[in-house]
């Protein structure tokens, strides 16, 4: 005997992209087969697409199963990766957030904007006191912000 949730559970229609979107795509169906020849050296790749303050030396530490660590000895900044590499390509001026709330308002943020507001909160938290390496959880509603 089964329930009706059971059989919501089950989908399995596949809603193809138009050609145009595929076309713009930054993969395409060649990266499956690129990924599974070389697992490692297919990641290798992509992260190094990435801005690193220290480069990675080993991909994968895999001598704790089954704790695997990606990337280790790397370091980089995610912050800079995300918003200010951008505003240094030129690309400041592009949307970077697109918000839309629930009454119909809506909110487009620049990767330059973006970035001048997680400077501000950096310069408040470090006011505050907050150092490298410090954890710290901020609770938002559901804003930009």
């Amino acid at each position: 005997m089964s329930s009706q949730i059971d059989h919501l559970l089950n989908e399995d229609r596949r809603f193809a992209p138009s050609a145009e979107f595929a076309a713009q795509a930054n993969a395409g169906a060649g990266v499956y087969a690129e990924a599974s020849a070389d697992r490692l050296g297919f990641w290798a790749d992509r992260a190094r697409e990435l801005a690193w303050q220290t480069p990675f030396t080993q991909v994968l530490d895999w001598s704790n199963p089954p704790f695997a660590k990606w990337f280790a000895d790397g370091e980089l900044n995610v912050a800079a990766n995300c918003l200010d590499r951008h505003v240094e390509a030129g690309l400041g001026d592009r949307v970077a957030l697109l918000w839309e709330g629930e009454p119909g308002d809506s909110r487009r943020i620049t990767y330059a904007e973006l970035t001048d507001e997680v400077k501000r909160v950096a310069n408040v938290l470090e006011g505050l006191g907050v150092g490298h390496g410090d954890r710290v959880a901020i609770y938002l509603p559901m804003i930009p912000e």
